[in-house]
């Protein structure tokens, strides 16, 4: 497990964390198709946290696309490096998120968040951000869509609709198993939506959610729930 530290020169303010925002914004890819699903890896990040401690706990959990099988997992501890702020989350979690990623011992491929990479109100969420800051081909899938509107898709698995802005398509409603609540897919660079929404539905054969979320959820609570046992044992 590695231990983070808030990096030096991070935004400390809710108007640097914006600035932040609008720079990295405009380097997001947004016309390259991304990998085709099913091939090379696929990895999971997420975070969990203990606000009354000011800890975050991020796992990175490495998966076969076409297998599912773990390949690789990786844990990271630090303390939360931004207040709570609506629209600005990325920057609670992002040190602590790109120390898992450092932490494996393979390249991720494509890495798949639980949450929204441009379904975000300043079109630049976690996924976005992760991609901006990594290079690497990014995608947010959420549980639900924040602050934008969509239609439900139809009954059967694989039906989707778009989540829109006003007119702007930012992602897409996604019905991963028939009959249950969709997720929310959004593109966060260097990947395409509809390569994205395909991934989604690949990632989840049995659930809702997509293994990637499943497992790197699991184990970046584990890694929390250890940490601050081991705290709690000292104090």
């Amino acid at each position: 497990m590695t231990i983070v530290r808030i990096p030096a020169g991070w935004p400390a303010s809710e108007e640097e964390a914006r600035a932040a925002q609008d720079e990295l914004r405009g380097r997001v890819v947004l016309d390259e198709p991304g990998p085709p699903p099913g091939t090379g890896r696929v990895t999971g990040v997420d975070v969990a946290y203990d606000d009354e401690r000011g800890v975050v706990a991020a796992a990175a959990v490495v998966l076969d696309a076409a297998t599912l099988d773990v390949l690789a997992e990786a844990t990271a501890v630090g303390e939360v490096s931004f207040p709570y702020v609506p629209g600005l989350l990325a920057f609670r979690e992002v040190p602590t998120v790109l120390a898992a990623l450092d932490a494996l011992d393979r390249d991720p491929g494509l890495v798949v968040c639980d949450g929204y990479g441009l379904a975000h109100p300043r079109r630049f969420g976690l996924a976005s951000h992760l991609g901006v800051l990594t290079g690497l081909p990014t995608i947010g899938v959420a549980k639900n869509p924040f602050t934008f509107t969509y239609e439900e898709p139809d009954r059967p698995r694989g039906s989707a609709s778009p989540l829109r802005a006003g007119a702007d398509e930012v992602g897409r409603a996604v019905r991963t198993q028939a009959g249950v609540k969709p997720v929310f897919v959004s593109v966060g660079h260097r990947v395409g939506l509809d390569r994205a929404c395909a991934h989604t539905l690949a990632l989840a054969p049995k659930y809702r959610l997509p293994e990637s979320t499943r497992r790197a959820d699991a184990l970046c609570r584990r890694a929390l729930k250890e940490t601050v046992g081991r705290a709690g044992a000292s104090s």
